[in-house]
C-alpha cells in the first residue's frame, strides 16, 4: 500500500506525461535521476502487481467464508454487492478525489469475473494465467511489428520524397503515419503536453478540474480499460493461484522462496535496467524502443520481479524478530481501503487545494511521500486500537450487508463470550 504511493505520487504531483520519463526541464541527474531509477527500475508495476495479487487471495478468502457461513446464493449477493460499492468508490476516487490514475473502478469491473473461479483448483488458474500471457504476448509482438513496419515504410518513403520520387498515394499515407509517430514520440511533443497540463491545472479551481480530468477519465475507463484489462486479471489469478497452492501461505520448502526471489529479482532489475538505460540515452524518444525490442518486455519483466519480491517478503516473514516490524505496518494494509483513497485527498489537498501542482521536482516530491508515509502508518496504529475497520472499510462493509456494522472495538473489561459473540456476528 505504501509502495503504491511511490509511483503515483510523481503523477500526482505534476503531469502523467514526466510519469514514465523526467521532466527535460529540470535536472537528469543528482536525486531527480537516482528517484527516476528507483521509482522506475525497483517499484512501477511492481506495487500494483502486489496488490493485485493480494486482491485475488482476499476475493477466495471472503467467498470461502461467506459460502461457508450464508451459502453460495447469499454470497453471490454480498460478493457482487461489495464490488459494485468498490466500483462506487473507484468513481469517488477518480472524479471527485481528482485522481485520474484511480485503479478502483478497473479492479472492480474485473472483479465481475472472478466469481465463477473462487473453487477453481491451481492447474485451471494456472491455464488462465498462461493463457492471459499467450494474449499479452501475442498483443505485445503484433504492436512492436507493427511501430517496426510504420518505422522501416516511412524512413523508405522518406528517402524517396527526398529524392524526388513521386510517391504513390499508400507511400503518401505511410509516410504521414510516421511523421505523426515521430512527432507524438519526441520527446519535444512530450514537454508541450507535460507543460500544458501543468499551466492548464495551475490555473483552474475546483469545477474546472472536474470538468478536466473528466474527460480524462472517460476515455481511461474506456479505451483505455480496453488494453489495461489484462494486466490486471492476469496478476489476480495468479494471486488465486498462489493461495490454492499454498505458495503464499509460505508452506513451501525455503529453497523455491530462495530461488524465486533471487531468479526473479535480478532478472527483472536486468531486464529493467537495460529499458531504463536506452531511455535515458536517447533522453526519453520512445522511437528507440521500436529499434531496440522484438517485442515488449514490460509483462515479463513485472511477473519476474512481482514475484521475486513477494518470496523475499515470504522469507523476511519466517524470521522471527523482523515480524514486530510487519506487525508495525500491518495495519496500513487491514485499512488500505482507506489509505488508498486518503492519499488521494491528501495530494489533491496539497498540489491542488494548495496550488502546489507542478512546484516540485521529482526527488522533492518523494520527501513529501515520506511524510504521508509517517502520518498513515502512525494514523492505522492508533485507530485500530480503537475500532474494528478503518472508516472507509466499515463504510463499504455496512453497504455491502445494507445495514450498520459493528464498529467501536469491544472494552477488555466485558466478559470474554460477549467479545467471541460479537465477533461471530460480524
Amino acid at each position: 500500500m505504501l509502495g503504491i504511493l511511490i509511483v503515483n505520487i510523481t503523477a500526482q504531483g505534476q503531469s502523467h506525461f514526466f510519469y514514465n520519463h523526467m521532466n527535460l526541464n529540470e535536472p537528469l541527474t543528482g536525486p531527480n535521476l537516482y528517484s527516476w531509477v528507483i521509482e522506475m527500475g525497483f517499484f512501477e508495476g511492481n506495487m500494483r502487481g502486489l496488490f493485485s495479487i493480494l486482491f485475488g487471495v482476499s476475493t477466495i478468502l471472503l467467498i470461502t467464508r461467506l459460502e461457508t457461513s450464508k451459502g453460495t446464493k447469499a454470497a453471490a449477493y454480498l460478493y457482487y454487492r461489495r464490488i459494485f460499492w468498490l466500483l462506487i468508490f473507484g468513481c469517488i476516487n477518480a472524479y471527485v478525489f481528482l485522481w485520474p490514475g484511480d485503479i478502483l473502478y478497473s479492479y472492480a469491473v474485473c472483479a465481475l469475473v472472478l466469481f465463477p473461479f473462487r473453487n477453481s483448483s491451481v492447474k485451471v488458474l494456472l491455464l488462465c494465467v498462461f493463457i492471459m500471457l499467450a494474449m499479452d504476448f501475442y498483443h505485445s509482438v503484433r504492436a512492436m511489428r507493427y511501430n517496426h513496419t510504420v518505422m522501416a515504410n516511412g524512413e523508405k518513403d522518406s528517402l524517396l520524397e527526398r529524392h524526388n520520387h513521386k510517391l504513390t498515394k499508400k507511400e503518401q499515407a505511410d509516410l504521414r503515419n510516421w511523421k505523426q509517430t515521430e512527432e507524438r514520440d519526441n520527446p519535444a511533443y512530450m514537454m508541450k503536453r507535460g507543460l500544458a497540463e501543468t499551466a492548464k491545472v495551475q490555473s483552474s479551481n475546483y469545477g474546472q478540474l472536474f470538468v478536466f480530468y473528466g474527460k480524462d477519465l472517460m476515455l481511461r475507463q474506456t479505451i483505455g480499460f480496453y488494453y489495461n484489462w489484462l494486466d490486471i486479471m492476469l496478476f489476480f489469478f495468479i494471486g488465486m493461484a498462489l493461495y490454492r497452492s499454498g505458495f503464499i501461505l509460505g508452506t513451501k520448502p525455503l529453497w523455491l522462496y530462495g530461488s524465486i526471489a533471487f531468479v526473479g529479482t535480478v532478472l527483472g532489475l536486468l531486464i529493467n535496467y537495460h529499458i531504463l538505460n536506452l531511455q535515458y540515452i536517447s533522453r526519453f524518444n520512445a522511437t528507440t524502443d521500436y529499434e531496440s525490442f522484438p517485442y515488449g518486455l514490460y509483462m515479463m519483466r513485472r511477473i519476474l520481479q512481482t514475484m521475486g519480491y513477494l518470496s523475499i517478503f515470504i522469507l523476511l516473514y519466517r524470521i522471527v524478530p523482523l515480524r514486530r516490524l510487519f506487525n508495525l505496518f500491518s495495519p496500513v494494509g487491514q485499512m488500505a481501503l482507506t489509505n488508498y483513497l486518503s492519499q488521494s485527498v491528501i495530494t489533491s489537498i496539497i498540489f491542488y487545494g494548495f496550488g502546489l501542482y507542478g512546484h516540485f521536482q521529482r526527488y522533492e516530491l518523494y520527501e513529501i511521500m515520506v511524510l504521508i508515509w509517517i502520518f498513515q502508518v502512525a494514523f492505522c496504529n492508533i485507530w485500530l486500537k480503537y475500532f474494528l475497520f478503518g472508516p472507509f472499510e466499515w463504510v463499504w462493509r455496512s453497504l455491502t450487508y445494507l445495514k450498520a456494522q459493528p464498529f467501536k472495538k469491544v472494552r477488555e473489561n466485558i466478559p470474554a463470550e460477549t467479545v467471541s459473540g460479537t465477533v461471530a456476528n460480524l
